[in-house]
């Protein structure tokens, strides 16, 4: 966190080349979402990084690059524990999740947040609605609480025991798990008065993995498989090149049973 305030801070022009860049480069330094296709506003200023297979870091601030490259090994391993521990959660061997999605080539990105204080009566939105296009995400905040959850249509703060991370299930796990597990949809709002800053790690599948449902899991479901699969790498550009809403991107990969039952029943008919 400190580096990233040493980023945000720096001139414009020893950023420059990372501010322009498009939404599969693998550094950016921006504001808002993606501000090509943002339509709004976003008060939060950002810093992304890919980090695995190749950590990608901007020169400045120095200290920077050892920073990042240590936090990406600590929390991609706790990531793949994780993972581990999911896949024998589902009645899998322990390492099925890993060789689906090919995760010893795993995507992992590094991204820096902050969201300057608002002001009062501004009600301004840091990010919008959204699930994360990865597998797992751990988010390490630095104690402002305007992460929200939504549950059961209600959005709930979340509000972390200190010293922890929150472990946020993405749009990778609800396919592979064949919707046993559900994308979080979370959103971050802006306090009035306190800058919140936030640092997340994030891990998907191998980027030339196809994703899709276990295939001891769509058997076991009452309507076999839930999800279409899809490679990994044009997945997140779909979904990093459009607007954030919800977790639209996954009705690109989600079966729609109702196109199919009237397919079916014209063929019958036919």
């Amino acid at each position: 966190m400190d580096a990233c305030k040493e980023l945000f801070s720096l001139p414009t022009e020893e950023k420059a080349e990372y501010m322009d860049a498009a939404p599969m480069d693998p550094v950016r330094v921006g504001t808002g979402f993606n501000s090509a296709v943002d339509g709004a506003k976003f008060w939060r200023d950002y810093l992304k990084m890919f980090a695995h297979p190749e950590l990608h870091c901007p020169a400045k601030p120095a200290n920077l690059r050892g920073t990042a490259t240590e936090y990406a090994t600590r929390t991609r391993g706790l990531m793949l524990e994780l993972t581990t521990a999911i896949s024998e959660s589902l009645g899998l061997d322990g390492g099925r999740i890993a060789e689906a999605l090919k995760l010893e080539s795993c995507f992992q990105i590094l991204v820096g947040n902050h969201y300057p204080p608002a002001g009062p009566g501004v009600g301004a939105i840091g990010l919008p609605t959204h699930s994360d296009h990865g597998l797992l995400t751990l988010l390490f905040q630095n104690g402002v609480d305007c992460l929200q959850v939504k549950r059961s249509g209600e959005w709930l703060l979340a509000k972390p025991i200190p010293g922890s991370f929150f472990v946020i299930a993405g749009d990778q796990l609800e396919i592979v798990s064949n919707g046993r597990y559900k994308a979080a949809l979370h959103r971050a709002l802006v306090d009035d008065e306190q800058a919140r800053m936030s640092f997340v790690s994030l891990i998907g599948p191998c980027l030339d993995a196809v994703v899709e449902p276990i295939p001891e899991l769509a058997r076991e479901a009452p309507e076999g498989a839930e999800f279409r699969g899809i490679k990994y790498r044009e997945y997140m550009e779909h979904q990093q090149s459009n607007k954030l809403k919800d977790n639209a991107a996954l009705d690109i990969v989600r079966v729609q049973r109702e196109i199919l039952t009237r397919g079916l029943a014209q063929q019958l008919s036919d």
